[in-house]
């Protein structure tokens, strides 16, 4: 009878991947805010120093080709929460919470016996700090956050100010959250990091590391004869590199030769920020080594969406141009991929697929329902056949950032057709894009209205509306495109 209780006790401790509770490495899941996928330097063409988050990559694994689906904040990160496109978990924009009843892979980790904690910019609900569900351990605060002396808020408890400059101090309550842990079984945390996302303030050490730094604005910024008008409209808007520049230009429109110092600026400081988040991605590894755990440990870096910093004339995000889409994925677990093995897997990876991958690594059950796939066996360098070979992806126009038309695009290896839909079930009024990779990686020329290939035109469309059917979103519901406005946005939303 007491080796009957004892098996079935066992039994309960076995994931369905076959993993023991021993073999289930903790989960940490680093969330930077706005990280192009060029500021690593495992990608060759950053100009930034990426040491401490390019040794994840050198004793793990590297996507070079991961992709958000959806190219804004809060979108995103439901996202990678529920394994699901905007248009199925329902948060479209900045304003929208996470529905409550809404599966997340850290509430599948805690109900398979995971302690969970979120720490820092969580960023779904504007102005609620409020505990989510499927998280032990919760500190957040409202809206942004600022990167020096933030207020915090501790378990849906008390609120305070925080000294310090946002990178180190969330980066010290994750370790001081570890540290306080009672028990021996797997944890796994979030720490959302607040950089570099706008306005761009580095720590005092890094304020002047890109100084001496040339940053003109990109030759794609003067190539938009083919491209439709709405791409001139953004040029001096709070999106466009003749505008405001969040606060880094003060008098505007500026279309003088003399007006790129501002822009210059505003870029220096953002790489700026990396350093410090570079700095924290150091300091964990120390301190999960010195604890035992770094080998026991799935390290996750990565970003909710990327940043336009002047191509097409463009800041911001949103668009499905690859500064806006393409971020940094970099993983670490010995057990998923050897650290004397390190590998570089080209396959398109999104955020949609990070529920469905960490609950399979850790043995939990499978959410009922995704968007994604598992990258367990491509990181582990094994084929996976039935791996995708195209992308959607899906932006809705945002009244309070009037300054980008609904998108839907599709993107493979060598191609990305994208379409701006009025949102009235009529014919599209905006030219539609399209993008051939390799030849023209910059995204330059627009050969949509080159004859030769309404072919492809035509299997790229076909390809979308393939895509759109099987993540569920015919119809196709959007709001209305009402043109690119000036007016800048409300202070508090920016």
């Amino acid at each position: 009878m007491r080796i009957l209780a004892a098996l079935v006790l066992m039994s309960c401790f076995v994931g369905l991947n076959g993993a023991g509770a021993a073999e289930r490495p903790n989960v940490l899941f680093i969330l930077t805010d706005d990280q192009r996928y060029d500021c690593v330097s495992l990608n060759p063409e950053s100009v930034i120093a990426t040491p401490n988050i390019d040794r994840l990559g050198h004793e793990g694994v590297y996507f070079p080709n991961h992709f958000c689906t959806t190219s804004l904040c809060s979108p995103s990160r439901a996202s990678i929460l529920s394994g699901l496109y905007a248009h199925a978990h329902g948060v479209a924009n900045n304003f929208t919470e996470y529905p409550e009843d809404m599966p997340t892979w850290p509430a599948a980790l805690q109900a398979s016996g995971y302690e969970t904690a979120y720490v820092g910019k969580y960023h779904m609900g504007e102005e609620n700090d409020d505990v989510r569900g499927g998280f032990d351990h919760f500190v957040t605060h409202r809206g942004q956050g600022k990167y020096f002396d933030t207020e915090f808020r501790f378990n849906g408890g008390e609120r305070r100010v925080v000294k310090g400059y946002y990178t180190h101090v969330v980066t010290e309550m994750a370790e001081a959250w570890i540290k306080s842990r009672d028990g021996d079984g797997p944890w796994a945390l979030m720490l959302g990091h607040k950089a570099p996302h706008s306005f761009y303030f580095p720590e005092p050490k890094y304020e002047h590391a890109y100084d001496y730094v040339n940053v003109p604005y990109p030759a794609s910024a003067f190539q938009l004869d083919d491209n439709d008008p709405w791409y001139r409209e953004r040029l001096d808007t709070w999106h466009g590199i003749y505008g405001p520049l969040f606060d880094w230009r003060k008098d505007w429109p500026d279309t003088s030769r003399a007006g790129v110092a501002a822009f210059a600026d505003m870029n220096r400081a953002y790489w700026g920020t990396i350093l410090s988040v570079d700095d924290s991605v150091g300091r964990l590894y120390k301190f999960l080594a010195e604890r035992g755990e770094l080998d026991n440990t799935l390290i996750i870096f990565t970003s909710d969406n990327g940043l336009l910093a002047g191509e097409h004339g463009m800041v911001d995000k949103r668009t499905a141009h690859e500064a806006s889409i393409r971020i940094p994925l970099v993983v670490r677990y010995p057990k998923l991929t050897s650290p004397d093995a390190p590998l570089v897997v080209p396959n398109m990876t999104l955020t949609t697929d990070f529920a469905p991958t960490i609950v399979d690594i850790c043995g939990a059950e499978p959410m009922a329902k995704t968007h994604g796939r598992s990258w367990r066996k491509i990181a582990s360098g094994k084929p996976d056949p039935g791996w995708r070979t195209s992308m959607l992806y899906h932006y809705n126009y945002e009244k309070q950032f009037p300054y980008t038309p609904n998108v839907r695009a599709v993107r493979t290896d060598q191609w990305k057709y994208v379409r701006y839909p009025h949102g009235d079930g009529g014919p599209d009024r905006h030219k539609a894009d399209l993008f051939h990779l390799p030849s023209d990686p910059a995204e330059a020329t627009n050969l949509i209205d080159d004859p030769k290939y309404a072919e492809k035109v035509k299997q790229l469309d076909e390809e979308l509306q393939a895509l759109l059917e099987a993540t569920g979103a015919t119809p196709d519901e959007m709001p209305l495109d009402e043109g690119v406005k000036k007016e800048l946005p409300d202070e508090k939303i920016r």
